[in-house]
């Protein structure tokens, strides 16, 4: 028998259908083994030396690969064509090595398309394993383990607050801070366009003004108002006439097929999806035998999918559609060390591959593809230039014709942050016309600032700085947005004061290590390493030997010092200049104090010097830290039982109010749903007084109770929950409302109870229970019956797949040791039980039930 091993069992039930009997194709789910999340894992002194530790939710499946390969001839290890695919088969060749598990015989095979002919294909050139990717691989993931583990003790010691810093990650976050710098700093500047609209043989088309008292006018010539009116008058009094038309003829080559990186950009632009959700498509895609491999830097199409598109183009379209040669598409890609074949259609027959998302993407791809094999298109451009009688104003009117479409009658690229082409149509006009002037316009520009990063422009920025790889962009960008480091508006990037105060420290205390041409120059040489060009340990040496002294000097260095900085730094966004001059830096509640950036427990916040005289402080770089100013502790006046003072405060979670000090004191969090939108006395001494008793259930005479939880209002009755509208409901609910209320809550379930299933996936493909995802307490997850598993942030739940929710139902089943635990004492107490049973059993039995209705 020989054992076949890839990453998804999706991958492995096709590939197992393409194969002969004699082999048997088991999944690794991904990684099974990574280095462990604790210092040491990677030790400099010992040649980086790696602690590899197994994926505790890969338990069965790597027994299952052991027990298999135990059985087996030949191992044959055939993961993904890239560096992580190879890493992957490195990674379960060495645990069963470990396991002395491991086959007489082990090759190497890789295939760009899960078709029957490819892996066939494979499977009769296999190869050994390619110890310079793995290298790489090892180099990468030590380089990111030193970074992410020496550098985030210091942000968090030294920046409280702040979550994370890595070595790709922080460098997109300087682009996406860059980016808002620019835009701040930006000054409008103000300009005008004259133009005329004009007339000939009735049809209508614009001319701009081009030359003024024979001056040419640029964007930006006309800034002034009465400059503009001037203008305008003299082209309303002026007769303009056709001095020449102009005619050229423009070609347009069609793009070449999708690598990674372009197709995320495209997707992001025409489809509005995130760089992770194309890719995690794509994958679904792949292993559905649809597309080729879906990380890659090459463009180039192997010859018969050349073969294969021209004759589809063929038998779509007339023969002016297909050159007469086939086009070859060179990798521009700087470094492309993963050059395999473009993104493209498995079989240029199937122009629909499934539903929804992946039809959408599916038909994406396939037109990128068929067009990159299609005729250039033809189109004519029409520059008409008018003069008046003078000789010293000139208007321009410019149109663009396609004269034929070639690729463009199948697929056009989407453009970032780009004006279109001018491609009106222009009449038929020549020398010594003078067509018909019907109106003058002056129109008031501002010059606009830099648009904010979309990720289709993020992650072309990102390429075109050789910054990082296209494979791993998706996961990065993801966690600057699970760092709270950024936000999405718009489908842009906006940098939150998190991220804004984590790259200020970066670029204050480690410039080098965030500078772009490091990290680019850091990437080359890592592509040098999978190139067999460089020795992996030497590089990590090199990069090492100084930046582990410079976080140790760092790290010697007082808050109060990196604090004092940082205030420096960011002096410009914090304390902006003020319109009417005044010290951007004075206090707005005492006035001569002075404001100053300083770092607290919870993170770092503004304040004034006057402290504790007055308690002015403003949040920054933290949750809510763009709520305003907090003017320290506010009396709101006196219990009218107790006549203790009522305070409302600001906490590490927000706003509350407390009566009395010390461990005596009564503390309550101030609702956000407050009907009146302020706290006020009246609702302090409500809030206070809370539990609240409704009164006794007629039905059983126990309380009922209106309360506020970590979830909101709610009522609770003989352990058994009810939830409320709104806080107000809390003090105005009464009995006959609150027994309706809970006897609702009891037939949908309370907590806890069952839910109606957001969405019914399907059958789970290995135990043929039904799947569902489900909406819990603490987010969406799904459930087989017998296992819940939580949905990743990762994962939208619209965009979930069954595959998907079958990993997570087995990793969670695979890492419960709970239940191995109940599994070991069962036996013990189990024997006498059966024992008792053949005697006068029943008085256990009762026993028994009461036990499991606890």
């Amino acid at each position: 028998m020989q054992l076949v091993i890839v990453e998804s069992p999706a991958k492995a039930k096709t590939i197992e259908k393409y194969l002969g009997g004699d082999f048997h194709v088991l999944a690794s789910y991904g990684h099974i083994r990574d280095l462990p999340a604790k210092d040491g894992s990677v030790d400099p002194d010992n040649g980086f030396a790696m602690s590899w530790e197994n994926y505790g939710d890969k338990g069965k499946q790597l027994k299952a690969i052991a027990d298999e390969a135990k059985k087996a001839t030949r191992l044959i290890l055939a993961t993904d064509p890239d560096r992580e695919g190879e890493a992957i088969s490195w990674h379960v060749q060495e645990v069963l090595r470990a396991k002395k598990a491991l086959p007489q015989t082990v090759d190497r095979v890789t295939f760009n398309a899960i078709t029957k002919a490819a892996v066939l294909d494979a499977m009769a050139h296999p190869r050994a394993l390619d110890e310079d990717l793995i290298d790489a691989y090892r180099a990468r993931r030590a380089l990111d383990y030193l970074v992410g583990f020496t550098l985030s003790p210091v942000l968090w010691r030294k920046l409280p607050g702040a979550k994370s810093a890595g070595r790709v990650q922080s460098v997109a976050l300087r682009l996406v801070v860059e980016r808002e710098r620019e835009i701040e700093s930006f000054s409008p500047q103000e300009y005008w366009s004259v133009a005329a609209e004009m007339e000939q043989d009735g049809q209508s088309f614009t001319a701009r003004l081009v030359r003024w008292k024979g001056e040419k006018i640029e964007r930006l010539t006309i800034g002034r108002e009465g400059d503009a009116m001037a203008a305008k008058a003299d082209v309303e009094a002026g007769r303009f006439t056709v001095e020449k038309v102009e005619t050229k003829p423009l070609t347009r080559n069609p793009p070449p097929p999708f690598t990674t990186s372009t197709l995320q950009q495209e997707a992001a632009r025409k489809l509005g999806f995130s760089a992770s959700h194309t890719m995690r498509i794509a994958q679904q895609l792949y292993e559905d035998g649809a597309i080729t491999y879906m990380r890659t830097d090459g463009v180039q199409m192997d010859g018969s999918a050349i073969s294969a598109a021209r004759k589809a183009i063929a038998e779509r379209y007339d023969g002016g559609y297909l050159p007469e040669k086939p086009r070859q598409y060179q990798t521009k890609a700087k470094n492309a060390q993963e050059a395999h074949e473009a993104i493209r259609p498995t079989e240029f027959g199937r122009d629909k591959v499934g539903s929804g998302d992946h039809a959408r993407l599916y038909d994406l791809i396939f037109k990128r593809a068929l067009a990159s094999q299609m005729a250039s298109a033809r189109l004519e451009r029409t520059t008409v230039d008018l003069v008046d009688g003078t000789g010293s104003h000139a208007l321009r009117a410019t149109g663009q014709v396609v004269i034929f479409p070639g690729f463009l009658a199948l697929y056009e690229e989407g453009r970032d942050d780009s004006d279109d082409d001018d491609s009106r149509l222009l009449p038929r006009m020549g020398a010594g016309d003078a067509p018909a002037k019907k109106k003058v316009m002056a129109d008031q520009h501002f010059t606009q600032p830099p648009p904010r990063y979309s990720e289709a422009s993020l992650v072309k920025k990102l390429e075109e700085l050789g910054i990082g790889r296209p494979s791993t962009y998706a996961s990065t960008l993801q966690v600057l947005k699970d760092r709270d480091y950024v936000r999405i508006e718009k489908n842009r990037f906006f940098a939150e004061e998190s991220g804004r105060l984590v790259t200020a420290f970066l670029e204050r205390f480690f410039e080098r290590y965030v500078s772009y041409d490091f990290t680019a120059g850091l990437e080359d040489e890592l592509d040098d390493i999978s190139g067999g060009r460089a020795q992996w340990q030497q590089v990590l040496e090199a990069f090492w030997k100084d930046f582990k002294p410079k976080t140790a000097e760092v790290m010697e260095q007082k808050p109060s010092d990196i604090t004092a900085e940082l205030d420096k730094f960011l002096e410009p966004m914090l304390f902006p200049p003020r319109a009417d001059g005044s010290n951007p830096r004075a206090c707005p509640l005492c006035a001569d104090g002075q404001l100053s950036l300083r770092g607290g427990r919870f993170g770092a916040f503004i304040a004034c010097s006057n402290y504790p005289e007055c308690k002015y402080t403003r949040k920054f770089g933290q949750p809510g830290g763009s709520d305003g100013a907090d003017t320290g502790p506010e009396i709101l006046g006196q219990h009218p039982e107790t006549g203790q003072d009522i305070v409302k405060k600001s906490g590490r979670f927000g706003p509350y109010i407390e009566m009395g000090e010390g461990k005596e004191a009564k503390r309550g969090s101030i609702p956000k749903d407050l009907p009146d939108g302020e706290m006020t006395l009246d609702w302090a001494v409500k809030l206070l007084s809370l539990p609240r008793e409704v009164g006794l259930h007629p039905e059983t005479g126990k309380p009922i109770v209106a309360n506020i939880g970590r979830f909101g209002p709610y009522l609770l009755h003989d352990g058994k929950y009810g939830k409320l509208s709104g806080t107000a409901e809390i003090f105005e609910i009464g009995m006959n409302s609150a027994v309706v209320r809970l006897a609702e809550a009891a037939n949908r379930g309370g907590r806890g109870a069952a839910r109606e299933p957001l969405k019914m996936l399907g059958k789970h493909p290995r135990t043929e229970a039904e799947i569902k995802l489900m909406e819990g307490r603490f987010g969406p997850y799904v459930t087989d019956g017998a296992t819940n598993a939580t949905l990743p942030k990762t994962i939208a739940p619209e965009a979930l797949t069954l595959e998907e929710a079958a990993q997570l139902i087995d990793a969670r089943a695979a890492a419960a040791p709970a239940k191995k635990g109940k599994k070991k004492a069962s036996p013990k107490k189990a024997a006498p039980k059966k024992d008792a049973a053949k005697k006068p059993a029943a008085k256990k039995a009762p026993a028994r039930k009461k036990a499991a209705a606890e």
